[in-house]
């Protein structure tokens, strides 16, 4: 968080010199974004407002109207009902005016939130239905399954048990159905307290199990435990050769000083025991270099080379910014309804055989694998050392992953589950460097890898979606089919293009 506000201050400052309100104003609500995340209320609704002031001086409705609807909904956190409505009345009619559909939808819905909580249900259903039937027509799902909770609710507090169950229902089925990860958690969440409410705890219970499994991400967990175990037991097998070495040591030179009494005869048997010692020795160091060896090996495998000297030499790692840097991430479609009809065991088979390959695929380009999170993977290039041809290199990379996943539907050898994936591309400047004191790694921030991830999110079943930044640096090389301007969460209406083929 606290290198993520850096980079928008600097952001900020950089529009402050080059004149251009606009960017300045964004620079300020992104600033109000993370604060609001951060549960900082008053730094929130500051930012927000210096924003909104900025704003009303540009042309940029769709950024103002934008910084309106967010610091009404931190104004919404904060029970303050008559600052929020007032802020999101003038960022309706912003929306309408620019017939901006998925900002008016989210305007509708979280006004009709704002209701429900004061208890205004007609109203908080009547702006929630309509934000819903636009949402449906822009196949927002996400936003539609958390609203429907909230009709949920309004027909719980009538009493109509029914309605609000088929709400709920409603908003699980969507979640299931396109894979919304954090609202498969609330729906479940919704129907174990209706069912609770009803008295039916079996079913409560059952509902309350599946809200647990989804909030936690037990097949990364551990991933990361087994990592630990092997880091763990190397280090501890080192260890024990290094006292074995040194009890032996001290029975050596016992023996030495023995025999350094007896007589000329003795002194033969202590030439004798003296070539053992050494040979002894000689095969405890060339056991104590192969576990070196393997030490090393296993700390490659989880950071960078230069980084892993930089760790080893000095005991920690100093963070560095990259100018530079193309950030992917994929994402399997539909993977949290394959996680409840697979045993764990297939399932992490399944998604291993993907990632053995996708790992075989960066190392071909010279490219750094970040990290694994659930069914996510996350790759960078340009980093840890410096290049020319990182976008490039990514999207020949992110072709031959999209290749590996086809031609896997068609493998008959392969016993796994067969996935469809989404691959979003972005580039720009990061900070990389190595978190924590223990368990290390190595990870990367920054807006560029923020816009990577909405990159995935926005892209589509078998496509690459890069944005205007990573199009910049590939065009020449690359047959890319533009995509309009898509509005991105927190970021406004960003260009995106679909990667077609590499050119010859």
């Amino acid at each position: 968080m606290n290198t993520a506000l850096e980079a928008y201050f600097k952001s900020k400052d950089a529009a402050v010199q080059a004149d251009y309100p606009a960017g300045e104003g964004s620079a300020n609500m992104s600033i109000a974004d993370v604060y609001s995340v951060m549960d900082n209320t008053l730094s929130a609704q500051m930012y927000y407002n210096k924003a909104i002031s900025i704003l009303r001086k540009t042309t940029d409705t769709i950024s103002l109207a934008t910084a309106l609807l967010n610091a009404g909904e931190e104004y919404s956190k904060s029970k303050k009902y008559e600052n929020a409505l007032a802020y999101y009345k003038e960022s309706g009619i912003l929306f309408k005016k620019a017939n901006y559909l998925i900002g008016t939808a989210y305007n509708l819905g979280n006004t009709g939130m704002l209701y429900a909580e004061q208890g205004k249900d007609d109203l908080a259903m009547k702006n929630i239905n309509e934000a819903i039937a636009i949402l449906e027509k822009l196949e927002d799902y996400y936003a539609i399954s958390d609203y429907l909770t909230y009709m949920s609710d309004i027909y719980l507090k009538r009493n109509n048990w029914k309605k609000a169950l088929g709400y709920a229902e409603e908003s699980l089925s969507l979640a299931q159905k396109y894979g919304l990860k954090e609202q498969l958690s609330n729906s479940n969440l919704k129907l174990s307290e209706l069912y609770q409410k009803s008295g039916d705890f079996r079913e409560s219970l059952h509902y309350y199990k599946n809200h647990i499994v989804y909030k936690d991400s037990v097949n990364n967990i551990e991933m990361v435990q087994k990592m630990a175990d092997i880091r763990t037991n190397a280090e501890v097998a080192q260890k024990q050769i290094e006292v074995n070495l040194l009890n032996q040591q001290k029975k050596t030179q016992k023996i030495i000083a023995i025999s350094s009494i007896i007589s000329f005869i003795l002194v033969l048997l202590l030439a004798f025991g003296l070539y053992r010692r050494y040979k002894f020795v000689h095969k405890t160091n060339k056991i104590i270099a192969n576990e070196r060896n393997r030490s090393n090996s296993l700390l490659l495998n989880i950071l960078p080379e230069e980084t892993a000297a930089e760790l080893k030499e000095t005991g920690k790692v100093e963070a560095k910014k990259f100018e530079s840097v193309t950030v992917l991430f994929t994402d399997f479609e539909g993977f949290t309804s394959y996680s409840e009809n697979l045993s764990p065991e297939i399932l992490v088979q399944s998604v291993d055989y993907y990632f053995s390959k996708f790992d075989q695929i960066i190392e071909k380009y010279d490219l750094e694998k970040i990290k694994t999170v659930g069914d996510s993977y996350m790759c960078a290039g340009g980093l840890p050392y410096k290049s020319d041809n990182h976008a490039n290199l990514m999207v020949r990379a992110a072709l031959e992953m999209l290749k590996f996943v086809e031609d896997s539907k068609s493998n008959v050898d392969f016993n796994g589950t067969r996935f469809n994936i989404r691959i979003g591309i972005n580039s720009g400047p990061v900070v990389a460097g190595v978190v924590g004191t223990k368990k290390f790694a190595y990870d990367i921030w920054g807006d560029a890898v923020n816009i990577a991830s909405r990159m995935e999110s926005n892209s589509e079943s078998g496509k690459i979606n890069v944005s205007e930044n990573t199009f910049e640096l590939i065009k020449d090389n690359f047959d890319c089919s533009y995509r309009g301007e898509i509005l991105v969460k927190n970021k406004g209406m960003m260009k995106m293009y679909f990667v077609n083929q590499r050119l010859n």
